[in-house]
């Protein structure tokens, strides 16, 4: 009666689990970009990272401080703030060693935000296809209930019209009998059949 809806591709399912290492390790790779085209020990370069980095901080607290902080705009403070760190000490080591300790850092902190959202979406979730489910479930109950009043007005209907067909029958077959007299039924109070219906049956 109700078709399911149809199943996710498992790309499209995973996509959001992929997301926080993707960006974290897109973060990496460029930053070892820059080095590698001069940003290696440049205290300018790191200066300017950092300041970067201070002010999307800064901005990330003044939003989750403020009167109607919205969720979504500190978060992306917070996480452009880290990124910037990130990419900062990246671009200014020479070696792989700190670029790789914060990445990884920064990956198992972005799973762990991440993951406060994606059960808050779960439950969200379910919590809709539960309430679709009884919606369905109800629709489903009015549906045979409607049905199974359908059915019984169609059985009763056909009952009522076999009924008068064998009351018309029968009455013709009473009427055909030789010595029928009609006048000494209606004397007797017998119930007769109108004209009307005996020449409609």
């Amino acid at each position: 009666m109700h078709s399911a809806p149809p199943a996710r591709h498992w790309l499209a399912a995973a996509a959001p689990k992929a997301a926080p290492v993707v960006a974290t390790s897109t973060v990496l790779a460029l930053a070892r970009i820059w080095n590698a085209n001069g940003a290696e020990h440049s205290v300018g370069n790191a200066w300017l990272m950092g300041v970067l980095a201070g002010a999307a901080a800064a901005a990330g607290a003044v939003s989750a401080l403020g009167y109607s902080s919205d969720p979504i705009i500190t978060g992306a403070a917070f996480g452009a703030s880290g990124a910037l760190a990130l990419a900062g000490v990246a671009a200014y080591s020479d070696g792989w060693s700190l670029p790789l300790l914060l990445w990884a850092i920064a990956t198992v902190i972005a799973y762990a935000l991440a993951h406060r959202h994606w059960r808050v979406d779960r439950r969200e979730a379910t919590a809709y296809e539960r309430r679709l489910t009884e919606k369905r479930e109800d629709h489903a109950h009015a549906e045979r209930v409607e049905a199974m009043r359908g059915q019984a007005q169609i059985t009763v209907a056909r009952e009522q019209h076999a009924y008068a067909a064998s009351l018309a029958a029968a009455i013709t077959v009473r009427a055909s009998l030789p010595g029928f007299d009609s006048s000494a039924l209606a004397q007797a109070g017998l119930p007769e059949l109108s004209s009307a219906c005996s020449t409609e049956d």
